[in-house]
This record gives structure tokens, sequence and C-alpha cells, in this order.
């Protein structure tokens, strides 16, 4: 089985990137639906975006040993990669491709090895993600600041991950995404 996957800070154009992917059918590629203790933002869907639980029932699940790799991200705000999840996706002969905060991509890299493509997607500069990130109209400025000071950590792990995308823009980091993926699967 092999796997993509994408990581970076939030803002910087993964999920965007992955989205592109996901439309191309001949790669057969199927997004991880991630696990995830906090509230569902208004677009979202249960099941399509995350599977949204309380903070118990994702205990519950870690108790169980139900996930491939999870992360406390926040106080009691937790992601994760539910086994069922990537078996379910292999099952129908499909590659898993991951969008997923940068130690859960790392964890998923090392449990799945050669047989992994680990791309992470940076922004230009810190200036240009808060751009972003102002523009989403999301975050309240805690949660802004919050997510900046999480970025500039996460930025130091880029040299551990396969390949780097400069996000600077959308419609080279889409073609980069798509021929450093193509490689990968022999597309």
């Amino acid at each position: 089985m092999k796997v993509v996957i994408f990581s970076a800070p939030s803002g910087a154009g993964k999920t965007t990137i992955v989205r592109h992917l996901l439309s191309k059918p001949d790669l057969k590629l199927e997004f991880s639906v991630s696990a995830c203790t906090r509230e569902p933002r208004p677009h979202e869907v249960n099941g399509k975006d995350y599977y949204f639980m309380t903070p118990d029932e994702f205990k519950q699940h870690l108790q169980n040993k139900e996930f491939l790799e999870y992360e406390e991200v926040y106080k009691d705000i937790f992601y994760g990669t539910l086994k069922s999840e990537v078996q379910r996706i292999h099952d129908d002969n499909k590659s898993v491709i991951f969008d997923v905060d940068v130690k859960g991509g790392l964890n998923v890299k090392k449990h799945f090895g050669e047989n992994a493509l680990a791309i992470f997607v940076k922004p230009p500069s810190l200036e240009i993600l808060q751009q972003r990130l102002l523009q989403r109209s999301t975050e309240s400025e805690e949660k802004l600041k919050m997510r900046l000071g999480k970025a500039v950590y996460e930025m130091k792990y880029e040299s551990f991950f396969d390949k780097v995308i400069v996000n600077d823009t959308l419609e080279h980091a889409l073609e980069e995404a798509e021929k450093l993926v193509r490689q990968f699967l022999g597309k």
C-alpha cells in the first residue's frame, strides 16, 4: 500500500492541494478522513471532512488502540488517523492521501517507511501566512496568534519530509504536487 502525506502549517494551502489531487481520477487516491475533537466549522460535514468526536470518545478509541497516529494539538483538541479508515481505503484498491499536521505526518511516514511520500507545504513567508489566515475569517485573534506560533514551530520540521513545496503561487504548487505524486505512484 502506497500513501501520500501532506503536512503544513494551517493556512499554507495543503487542503487545496489535496483537493486538486483528489479531482484526478487516474491517480486513484482517496482522502483519509481524520478524527478530531474540535468544533466543526460551518461548512464541514461529519464523516466527510472529519469524524467529529468528544474528547471522551477520542480517548476511548485511543484506549482501544484504534489510531495509527494521533496528536493533542491544543489542550483537549485531538486529531488522529483511525486504522479502520486506512484499511477501508486499501480495501477499495486506492492509495491513501493524508492531510495532517506535521507531527502526524512524520508519524505516518515512520509507520509506512518507503511506501510513503511525505510532502511539506510551506508558505512563502510568515507575513503571507498571516494574511491567508486573516482572509479565512474563521479565527479569533487569540486563535490566529496560536496558529502563527505553531507555524513557526512546524516549519522547523520541513527537512524531515521527502519533499518541500513552497506555495508561492497556487498554480505552481498544484503542478509541482501533481508531478511528485504521479512519479511516486508510477502514474
